[in-house]
């Protein structure tokens, strides 16, 4: 995984209500794209012959076509850091949010000081919201964003499970404060500006 976005679903609560014109998904991170370095070439998921099933995208259905293929590799090489990082992307792209939280798990384990962890620690944390456990996923932003105290997403993550989910709204403002002030031109910086000025206007 290099330069993820990462998409949040916000729901219906406080923070969906702020963010008005942004919508309910939530585009979260500078991160642009997937790379897919532990994957062979895709290929088309079984049982879906004839192209791509009813309602998904391209990228999904190729997300589809490597799970396998990464699970191969993974039974050669159980200790390949990447391809269990593949593998939970391609989870994640396909809405398996446990089969991701789990491959996940297995990269944090073999390598958690690895240079790219707190991207790891991030969308693990992204699925563990989806499956709505608010504490283990502000716990997995939080590591994040202490492996690497400037990691824009997870501060962004941070706030938006204090203020959606927790309803915490003093300790989202503290967190989305601090990302304005570490890089208030950066995407997330407009996003944490534009949040913190529709709290204070509630």
């Amino acid at each position: 995984m290099e330069n993820r976005n990462i998409l949040i679903g916000l729901g219906t609560g406080l923070v969906a209500g702020l963010l008005g014109g942004f919508g309910l998904g939530y585009w979260i991170g500078s991160n642009q794209g997937h790379t897919h370095p532990a994957a062979p070439a895709a290929a088309p998921a079984p049982g879906m012959p004839g192209g791509m099933p009813p309602g998904m995208g391209q990228g999904q259905v190729e997300a589809f076509g490597r799970i396998n293929a990464t699970k191969a590799a993974l039974e050669r090489d159980p200790k390949n850091f990447d391809a269990w990082v593949q593998l939970g992307n391609d989870y994640f792209d396909t809405h398996q949010p446990q089969a991701s939280v789990d491959a996940y798990a297995k990269a944090i384990e073999l390598n958690p000081k690895h240079p790219r962890i707190a991207d790891v620690l991030t969308d693990q944390g992204v699925m563990l919201r989806e499956l709505k456990a608010y504490d283990k996923a502000l716990a997995n932003f939080k590591k994040a964003n202490a492996a690497d105290p400037k990691h824009l997403p997870s501060l962004l993550n941070i706030g938006i499970v204090y203020a959606n989910d927790l309803k915490d709204t003093a300790a989202a403002r503290k967190a989305w404060t601090r990302l304005v002030e570490l890089a208030p031109d950066s995407p997330q910086g407009q996003q944490a500006k534009a949040l913190l000025e529709a709290i204070q206007a509630q």
